[in-house]
């Protein structure tokens, strides 16, 4: 059959149209169409491989891989020592003689100097009361620049702030600059949680992860050790010099994070594509399981790429407001109560111990040693969690550490019941499996939204933390309530219902990458049947049924992009 198309005022320019043109465009559409299909399977495909890849990978391939990964990680993750230890610093200073002496008051039946319990809440809640809002502040700067440069922003700050506390005049003056240095502080726990978690492979996340943990006690370590050694010193304004040493480590922290490679997620997030290439390639390590990492680092980043678009497609949007939506709220609850449940179970004597231990009965020189044996205990802790992953869970790790919070709580409320130092013995042991906390607060979160997940789930903690601000200097000061260590009743009841919580609501994350773990929550499998549940992750059928046109021709596009030159990430 033939058309035409006639000229009426000059016939003889009539067209023509044959079947023939028409099934030419037909097999044009057909190829076109075929191509399409060709070039997203060789992505998909990529992605899956890279994923099983990563999945599979052995502790020693990924120690040789991501070599680099861990570093700057461990760089970044610095800047909590500075957090440890101005948040003991300041619970410590109740019982340091120079200390209480400047800024206390003196009570003549006991014949002691006391910072009042009113002033012991308002100095312990002021940096909680900082980091809130820090913490909300960060989210939408890091945001809009990235982790690094919001890193160093917050570092300067700290080292302009620490001027405050260094000369105030009177606890109104230093009240203010804790509250001030709170908000560099929120930045840190967000952002070095959230990039040590992006720039290292599943096998190396638990590790860099916990090692928050890690510096977070060597800061409380620290800022003990240097109480301890002035303690008995004769200098009049002796207090002056935990808060002095502050300004030791910010700088040289903030050019360490200036070399740092940008996290590729949130590069990938931006669209900026060959960017979060070459971030990757600094982070990866040719050898002989990786002898090209240009091939290792496309494939992730075409991970990467499927990863956060199938987030998108499934639940749009990355502000506070999208971390509550149907498809995320479970996922944003167990966040919150993880860490939630670390803080309200104990975790509030760690603050407190030196204090505690004054009176306990210990002498001030006592007391702050059992404070330092307390923070290496800690350190320890984590060390045993990084042995004991290779055979137990996230969930087997966290569960089984609070039913023991749980029985240690309740015999240190029982020999409180007793006079005995024994009591500060058992105290000192309640606090091995807090670990666990930063790595899973990391992993349930999805790649849009872990930050603000994260923000979410430590203000969670904050808040709860500003609530035992008010209530734990009553509870131990011999002026107020004088509980002393029978107050290891009172949170031992939440540590019983932290165990029934956990067993009914916290699944399994060991060996999960993060699209895995995307794809069961989205499947809603129930926490006990996520280590058993097999997850078939980027199929090419339901990804484009997801995905649309526009996000499938999207990816496809960055892939035909020419390498180009890339200036530092």
């Amino acid at each position: 059959m033939t058309d035409h198309v006639e000229d009426v005022k000059k016939p003889e320019l009539t067209t023509h149209i044959t079947d023939k043109d028409d099934k030419e465009s037909t097999e044009s559409m057909d190829v076109y169409a075929q191509e399409y299909m060709s070039k997203f399977l060789d992505i998909s495909n990529n992605a899956k491989e890279n994923d099983s890849k990563e999945k599979n990978m052995s502790l020693k391939e990924g120690i040789k891989t991501f070599p680099k990964a861990a570093m700057w990680s461990v760089i970044l993750s610095s800047a909590i020592v500075m957090e440890g230890y101005d948040l003991n610093l300041i619970n410590s200073f109740y019982t340091f003689p120079s200390f209480v002496r400047s800024f206390g008051e003196y009570y003549p039946e006991s014949d002691r100097w006391e910072i009042p319990a009113r002033w012991q809440t308002g100095l312990s809640m002021a940096v909680n009361c900082g980091q809130v809002l820090g913490l909300f502040i960060v989210g939408f700067v890091s945001e809009r620049l990235g982790y690094r440069k919001t890193m160093i922003s917050s570092l300067l700050l700290v080292t302009a702030l620490i001027f405050i506390v260094f000369f105030a005049q009177n606890i109104t003056m230093l009240l203010i600059g804790e509250i001030l240095l709170g908000l560099p502080w929120g930045a840190f726990q967000a952002i070095t949680l959230s990039y040590a978690s992006e720039v290292c492979p599943t096998v190396l996340r638990l590790y860099l992860t916990t090692y928050v943990n890690v510096c977070w006690v060597i800061g409380q370590l620290i800022s003990s050790a240097v109480l301890r050694g002035l303690v008995n010193s004769d200098i009049t304004d002796s207090w002056k010099i935990p808060f002095g040493l502050q300004w030791v480590w910010p700088v040289p922290i903030a050019i360490g994070v200036y070399f740092a490679p940008e996290s590729p997620w949130w590069l990938v997030k931006k669209g900026r594509y060959n960017e979060a290439k070459h971030s990757l390639e600094r982070l990866l390590t040719e050898n002989e399981h990786l002898p090209d990492k240009s091939v290792m680092s496309q494939a992730m980043v075409d991970k990467i790429k499927l990863t956060i678009k199938e987030e998108e497609a499934i639940s749009a949007g990355v502000s506070f407001k999208d971390c509550f939506k149907k498809k995320n709220i479970r996922r944003t609850r167990i966040s919150c109560l993880t860490w939630l449940m670390q803080n309200i179970t104990g975790s509030a004597f760690m603050g407190y111990s030196t204090y505690f231990y004054l009176q306990a009965g210990l002498s001030t020189s006592m007391s702050f040693t059992f404070s330092i044996i307390q923070y290496v205990l800690g350190i320890i802790g984590t060390l045993v969690a990084w042995f004991t992953s290779q055979k137990l869970g996230r969930y087997d790790l966290y569960f089984n550490g609070m039913i023991l919070q749980f029985l240690l709580l309740v015999t240190t409320g029982i020999l409180g019941c007793f006079p005995s130092d024994a009591t500060s013995w058992v105290l000192a042991l309640c606090f091995w499996f807090g670990p666990i906390t930063y790595c899973l607060v990391t992993e349930m979160p999805s790649a849009s939204l872990r930050t603000k997940t994260v923000i979410l789930a430590r203000n969670c903690y904050n808040i709860a933390g500003i609530i035992i601000a008010i209530i734990m200097p009553y509870m131990l000061n011999p002026t107020a309530w004088n509980w002393k260590a029978k107050t290891g009743f009172f949170w031992a009841g939440f540590a019983f219902l932290a165990c029934v919580w956990c067993y009914l609501d916290m699944p399994e994350t060991k060996n999960r990458t993060f699209a895995e773990l995307d794809h069961l929550f989205e499947k809603g499998v129930p926490a006990r049947k996520f280590k058993s549940t097999n997850a078939d992750i980027f199929d090419v059928d339901e990804m484009m049924g997801k995905l649309g046109d526009d996000a499938v021709r999207d990816i496809i596009e960055s892939n035909r992009l020419e390498n180009s030159t890339i200036e530092k990430v």
